[in-house]
């Protein structure tokens, strides 16, 4: 599987990140074999959060048997240091390991977050604390939010090593600033910050809970995916072509093994079948920024 520099990391990542909540659904046993067939097939980013239920406990086993090979981002959606000190030690503790290789601020969506985390006693003091004591090896953003807000971000956070934010060719076609995730990535690449793509496989929101409850959905992902091999190919080669450094892969299990094969085969997108595809999807709802998680 291609690999590409993490921005200034000195890390080239694969050109997919296995998103590890998709482990959360499944009990230890699948957990493990869905490990080792990302791992089977070259995947080396790995990334999990406290939030994604036991995401965190079900990668523990395998993750500590292929320690090496896996550059592991986990995330903190604590704003103040205590809280930030707290969830660093408790994932250190769920995941078995001694140190995680990016740490990411997760979630960012208001500037009021933005002021906390970076003021005395924010996370951020407690995150650059465990990267001087060796806990953690770089620092990271992660946010569904408004793009101008992650600019301001990469602004005010001058050790910042990773942002990871929307990219599919729904929020592409879109002229609102509110969607100009493009200006992230371009301003991050400026800037040597490795940048990680989600949300690649969005189709759109779910339809309202009375005409599809949360139950009957046919999938874990908290907007409604595409799913069949093509779409999901035409997507990843989409999101890739745009010079992300490595494209996350969705949440549900079910999806992980076409995500899989559209990484490996891999080999660019021309500019005509990106402008094709934005064009076919651009009167699509997006699911972000307007519909946020948690």
């Amino acid at each position: 599987m291609e690999t590409r520099a993490l921005g200034g990391t000195g890390h080239d990542s694969t050109v997919m990140t296995f998103g590890a909540i998709a482990l959360n659904w499944l009990e230890q046993e699948g957990a493990n074999q869905l490990v080792e067939l990302v791992l089977d097939r070259g995947v080396n980013h790995f990334d999990v959060a406290p939030t994604y239920g036991d995401a965190e406990l079900k990668l523990g086993p395998k993750l500590r048997q292929h320690r090496d090979e896996v550059f592991l981002g986990c995330k903190t959606q604590e704003r103040e240091y205590e809280g930030a000190k707290r969830k660093l030690d408790r994932s250190l503790t769920r995941l078995g390991i001694e140190t995680i290789d990016l740490y990411q601020i997760h979630g960012l969506e208001y500037e009021e977050e933005l002021e906390t985390i970076t003021a005395d006693g924010g996370a951020l003091d407690a995150i650059r604390e465990a990267k001087a004591e060796g806990l953690v090896g770089h620092i990271g953003l992660t946010s569904h939010g408004d793009p101008r807000l992650i600019l301001d971000a990469i602004d005010r956070i001058d050790d910042l090593d990773t942002v990871m934010f929307p990219m599919n060719p729904v929020v592409a076609g879109k002229d609102d600033p509110e969607y100009d995730y493009g200006a992230v990535l371009d301003r991050a690449t400026e800037e040597g910050i490795g940048t990680l793509g989600i949300k690649a496989f969005a189709r759109g929101p779910w339809p309202s809970t009375d005409d599809l409850p949360e139950a009957d959905r046919p999938y874990a992902n908290w907007y409604e995916p595409v799913d069949t091999p093509d779409e999901i190919r035409e997507r990843f080669d989409f999101a890739a072509a745009q010079g992300l450094s490595t494209v996350v892969s969705p949440g549900d299990p079910k999806l992980v093994a076409m995500v899989l094969d559209a990484a490996t085969r891999y080999d660019g997108m021309d500019e005509a079948a990106q402008r094709s595809l934005v064009e076919r999807l651009r009167h699509e709802r997006s699911p972000v920024p307007e519909q946020l998680h948690h």
